[in-house]
């Protein structure tokens, strides 16, 4: 995975300014925060392809799964429950913050860090 600026601003902008959001360098992409709780992220596969992460929630992951784009995500090949990836060639700007706003109902429930 790789940090890609392009699509780090593509989120921050779906995002729309939003107040409690913070940006960390993690797992090879940025990951943005609210209230210190991941949100989602953005990165580059090792084939160059753009994708976003999403925080959905357990709860949201099967009705997240459904809608075009949407991957589980697997780290060493461990299945990592709650969290979607979308291809972000999937992903024009209405698309993504609907995806944002899902990502939202999950962890604005989450107590801040």
């Amino acid at each position: 995975m790789a940090y890609d600026e392009e699509l780090a601003q593509r989120f921050r902008d779906g995002l729309g300014g939003m107040a409690g959001i913070s940006e960390k360098r993690m797992m090879g992409g940025v990951c943005f925060l609210l209230h210190g709780n991941m949100l989602g992220g953005a990165d580059r596969t090792k084939a160059g392809e753009g994708r976003f992460m999403l925080r959905v929630g357990k709860e949201n992951e099967a009705e997240a799964l459904q809608r075009p784009g949407a991957m589980p995500v697997n780290f060493t090949g461990r299945h990592m429950g709650g969290l979607v990836f979308v291809d972000a060639a999937a992903c024009d700007h209405a698309t993504l913050e609907g995806w944002i706003a899902l990502a939202l109902r999950f962890v604005s429930t989450l107590p801040p860090k």
